[in-house]
């Protein structure tokens, strides 16, 4: 299959950051009028470099994943190879977590600062076909830049949140002292929250739509990676609930997240696995007409 701009995709990056950076311009307007401008600028400022900079360290670290060379992990690294020059990218670095959890992620700020990471859940899970449709997937994801766009669409995020929680912490007693703006901070914080929150999550399931057709397009083999999606969500119920609490905070990279019920389902990062797996069956059969 022949690699084709995801347009939908651009379009709506570009929409949904321009709507974080008027959020983020009114945030930072209303902060700066209670805590100084100075005061907001030094503190998101340096949450936005080592957020830009340190991400894929951190995701890696918290992982628990290391990097590894050729001789230790020869297949993984022919194949990332072999895929990543069908995808006409430089071959990112390799990583491999210890953790029984069936699942990868790519990360880094850009296609020359990326690291493809696989668990050792996942290669004793899928076969050759299928493993290589997971890493077509998160190459997919290094190519549309989406690892850098959603690091920078999460920051807002992420800083009103902490507001949030510092708000609730310290809140009261500086209230007491005649602070009451730190109330509107944490109420304008919440809704810049939550809206954000919205936002994000309706970018981040179209990404993973669009990660699924970019790595069908690399492959070729759109039925490879519904299979080895089905084999990690069959495979993710026997893994111990102990296990999946401790990798849960990296949803939002992994190929399928860890998630459980109604509520989990609700605020995924991620499509429903039967849809994508249906849109990918679809692919399959418009190849073979």
């Amino acid at each position: 299959m022949e690699w084709k701009p995801d347009w939908g995709l651009r379009g709506r990056m570009v929409l949904t950051m321009f709507l974080l950076f008027a959020l983020y311009i009114v945030f930072v307007a209303i902060l700066s009028r209670y805590m100084g401008l100075f005061g907001v600028v030094v503190v998101m400022g340096l949450f936005s470099l080592g957020q830009f900079f340190f991400s894929d360290r951190l995701a890696l670290y918290s992982m628990g994943a290391s990097k590894v060379e050729e001789d230790e992990y020869p297949q993984l690294h022919a194949m990332v190879g072999r895929l990543s020059q069908q995808a006409d990218l430089p071959k990112p670095t390799v990583a491999v977590a210890e953790t029984q959890v069936p699942n990868a992620f790519a990360t880094g700020r850009s296609p020359k600062n990326s690291t493809v990471c696989v668990t050792k859940g996942l290669l004793h899970t899928l076969d050759e076909d299928e493993l290589e449709g997971v890493l077509a997937h998160e190459l997919a994801h290094v190519k549309n830049r989406d690892v850098m766009v959603m690091t920078i669409a999460s920051f807002l995020s992420t800083i009103a949140f902490m507001i949030v929680r510092w708000g609730w912490l310290f809140g009261g007693n500086r209230n007491r002292q005649g602070g009451g703006g730190m109330i509107v901070a944490i109420l304008v914080s919440l809704v810049v929250w939550i809206v954000s929150f919205v936002l994000i999550r309706t970018l981040s399931r179209y990404r993973e739509y669009s990660a699924d057709r970019g790595g069908a397009a690399i492959t070729g083999k759109p039925s490879a990676l519904a299979s080895a999606l089905l084999s990690i969500s069959g495979r993710m119920d026997r893994v111990p609930q102990e296990d999946l609490r401790e990798q849960s905070e990296m949803n939002a990279f992994f190929v399928i997240p860890i998630r459980s019920g109604f509520v989990g389902r609700i605020f995924s990062t991620h499509p429903p696995t039967e849809k994508r797996v249906e849109r990918l069956r679809e692919m399959a059969a418009e190849m073979e007409r």
